[in-house]
């Protein structure tokens, strides 16, 4: 037996015997984890994979393993994704600092940072949250005001940032700030970490449309930052800030495979509320459930392949701004035909006489055309797309296509 495949049955015989058959079905709603200082289970189960996963080093198992990861080296970790998949195992957290975070300060902090914030973030006892947005500052992310005032040893930061999903819960933000009001307004923007209990932080959630409320503003009065928890060069946070944001996109697509109902659940929620179609619009709704059933699978080993091209050391980055952009579309799609497929079921809000399964499709519905704004709008995103992937000039004013 070869080393890779000795690997794949260790893998294999470790994982059945430690992920409970529990968390090898699809989520719920309420049923994620997050990593954080205080982690909330739903039950029993999710904190036992939970703590097998994190004592096994498997949250960030390429990570090198004085950072707290477990070193696997890229085809070890393709076993391991496979592996995972094949017995449908739930993603034992989720955790945005390992998603978004982690890649760039492994590429761009220094030791003392590394062994600072990685470990904690690899163990899964931080939430983290992003702090790039502003009201002012959105799609022209650049135009961010949020400033942070050298005082010496520390910054001093006063401004505020918007649709911070989970501020009000989150450990610590990594957020981008204005270091130089007099530069260029890219070449002025700094990358800092800071911890979301310092005094003069203030985080007030958004409602939504949904039901939830996932976003907030983030208000920062007079907060200290030590300059230690600059990340990268001062004033070279743009850069910084664009290479965070290829994983973000890659992340915000993640969402989609831990959304519920899933896409196997749309082929059996048909079932149960249109059992024998019929009729052309029945007959229709049938062949865009499989249609998106379908979107789903390739969707999937087309990320087995990103994943690939990645660890062979492949530019991928222009795949991952399509993958979130096609993913949120995909989501949206695959929740119009739900709602269609539940017909009068799905009128539900927070009434009684409605499965808490069929409102949660309607809540879901509403939150896919959230997705399709958070982690750069659609309609940003294919003009990045046009851009940066494809190479298209500028479209000039006055001529029409």
């Amino acid at each position: 037996m070869s080393t890779i495949e000795q690997f794949r049955h260790e893998t294999r015989a470790w994982l059945e015997a430690n992920c409970p058959q529990s968390m090898r079905t699809a989520m719920g709603e309420g049923d994620v984890v997050w990593g954080a200082s205080q982690p909330q289970f739903a039950n029993d189960d999710a904190r036992l994979w939970f703590e097998r996963m994190r004592d096994k080093r498997w949250f960030c198992p390429d990570w090198p393993e004085a950072y707290g990861g477990a070193g696997l080296d890229a085809e070890q970790l393709a076993v391991l994704e496979s592996e995972m998949r094949r017995l449908k195992c739930r993603p034992p957290q989720i955790n945005l600092g390992i998603w978004m975070l982690g890649p760039v300060l492994l590429a761009h902090g220094t030791e003392e940072q590394k062994r600072s914030l990685l470990p904690p973030m690899a163990r899964g006892e931080v939430r983290w949250c992003q702090g790039f947005s502003e009201p002012n500052a959105g799609s022209d992310l650049a135009s961010l005001k949020m400033a942070a005032r050298d005082a010496g040893d520390h910054f001093v930061v006063d401004g505020s940032k918007i649709w911070t999903s989970y501020g009000d819960k989150s450990d610590w933000m990594y957020a981008l700030v204005r270091t130089d009001s007099q530069a260029p307004k890219h070449e002025g923007i700094s990358l800092i970490v800071l911890d979301m209990r310092s005094p003069g932080v203030k985080a007030v959630p958004i409602d939504l449309i949904s039901g939830k409320s996932a976003f907030c503003q983030v208000f920062f009065d007079g907060v200290k930052v030590p300059k230690s928890q600059l990340i990268g060069p001062l004033n070279g946070g743009w850069n910084l800030g664009k290479y965070l944001l290829q994983h973000e996109r890659k992340a915000m697509s993640k969402f989609g495979e831990f959304s519920l109902p899933s896409h196997f659940d749309l082929l059996a929620l048909l079932r149960e509320y249109l059992p024998q179609p019929r009729s052309q619009g029945e007959l229709a709704l049938q062949a865009r459930a499989v249609a998106c059933a379908m979107d789903e699978h390739a969707y999937g080993l087309t990320v087995q392949r990103m994943a690939e091209e990645g660890r062979a050391g492949d530019d991928i980055s222009g795949l991952m701004m399509i993958m979130k952009l096609l993913h949120t579309e995909q989501e949206r799609d695959k929740f119009e035909v739900l709602l269609d497929a539940l017909g009068g079921h799905a009128f539900g809000w927070q009434a009684p006489g409605f499965s808490e399964r069929e409102l949660a499709v309607t809540r879901a519905w509403l939150n896919s055309y959230a997705l399709t704004i958070s982690g750069g709008a659609s309609e940003v995103q294919l003009n990045v797309i046009a851009k940066r992937v494809l190479g298209l000039p500028d479209g000039k004013k006055g001529v029409s296509a």
